[in-house]
């Protein structure tokens, strides 16, 4: 057994040394030390030997073994820079050549209609206050005028945690009171702010509606605000956000935490007012709720509604997006499909 394996370390050595690619490197390994060669099976043949025979034998084999595979690693890395360098050659690569541009990211069109939005408010005198998105019932509902079981609760399906009282909020006019009663320096300071942030709402998922989405919640409170004020302001955000042009219209709505309330429709601004797909042919697209501040509203939020007044807007950047570049599937802006978000 001894000379037998003397010899087979003498053959496998001696092709070993022929090997000069990684195929026949591969079949040398297998032949030979992989888990069914000849040297693993020679090793399995030591039962075989009598007790005495067995530790010389046992170590010879290990000795032949550790060197074959060490002279297969070496052979290895030979082999494999030999190639590489011959691709090299072959290949005729002009390193000097400029490499290829990595792809360059852009701003989700969300992000890019909320920052729009900042640049707008803030000139006119608005800043940007952020609120939860996890709220209490109280802050979401109760302070903004909905009583419990109020049938205006159901116009928002909400998602509910373990604990009944705490919510994912379902309109950014969450952080109303929150703004009031921490930049109102307890009812006794005017401000003028605008609350954008993520909503959640429990709705069926369809092109025009989704469990999730932006909205810019605003609110300006000081002496003697009127509705007019509140007329102005939109009408120049329409015109700084669409067009010096933009025609606005007024329409009576409800909301409970304002009153009075209204819609905000500016004309179409893709037909001209003609009537087309997108405003449904109307000539007119929806785009805020608004009113003035419901005293109720006011007195939670610290202000005496005796002295100080307010008006509230609340409009969603995607929905704009939607009518100012035609999408007409809302989901696109979740689906992180890169054929939708690289064309803005």
């Amino acid at each position: 057994m001894l000379e037998k394996l003397g010899l087979l370390h003498q053959q496998a050595a001696a092709e070993l040394d022929s090997a000069v690619t990684s195929d026949a490197l591969a079949a040398w390994k297998t032949r030979y030390i992989g888990q069914k060669g000849e040297v693993t099976l020679i090793m399995r043949g030591i039962g075989s030997l009598t007790p005495a025979e067995r530790p010389a034998f046992g170590q010879r084999a290990n000795e032949v073994r550790q060197a074959l595979e060490a002279a297969f690693d070496l052979r290895e890395g030979a082999i494999r820079d030999a190639e590489l360098a011959k691709s090299l050659e072959e290949g005729g690569i002009d390193v000097t050549l400029p490499g290829r541009k990595a792809g360059v990211g852009g701003l989700h069109p969300s992000t890019r209609t909320l920052r729009r939005f900042y640049d707008i408010w803030a000139e006119m005198g608005f800043q940007v206050y952020r609120s939860r998105d996890v709220e209490t019932d109280d802050m979401n509902f109760t302070l903004l005028n909905f009583p419990p079981h109020h049938p205006a609760r159901e116009m928002q399906d909400t998602f509910y945690t373990g604990d009944k009282d705490v919510i994912l909020r379902t309109h950014t006019s969450a952080g109303q009171i929150r703004a009031m009663r921490e930049l109102g320096g307890d009812g006794s300071k005017p401000i003028r702010v605008v609350l954008p942030g993520m909503c959640y709402r429990h709705e069926q998922i369809t092109n025009r509606s989704e469990a999730q989405f932006h909205q810019v919640e605003g609110i300006a409170i000081g002496r003697n605000i009127k509705m007019s004020d509140l007329k102005g302001t939109v009408a120049e955000f329409a015109r700084k956000m669409y067009s010096p042009t933009a025609a606005v219209r007024y329409r009576a709505s409800y909301f409970p935490f304002t009153e009075p309330s209204m819609e905000i429709d500016i004309e179409c601004f893709l037909c001209g007012g003609k009537g087309c797909s997108v405003c449904k042919h109307s000539g007119w697209l929806e785009i805020a709720g608004s009113g003035m501040i419901h005293p109720t509203v006011l007195r939670n939020g610290g202000y005496d509604p005796r002295e100080w007044s307010g008006f509230a807007f609340g409009m969603g950047p995607e929905r704009i997006t939607m009518l100012k570049h035609s999408v007409t599937d809302i989901r696109n802006y979740w689906a992180n499909d890169t054929r939708f978000l690289e064309q803005f």
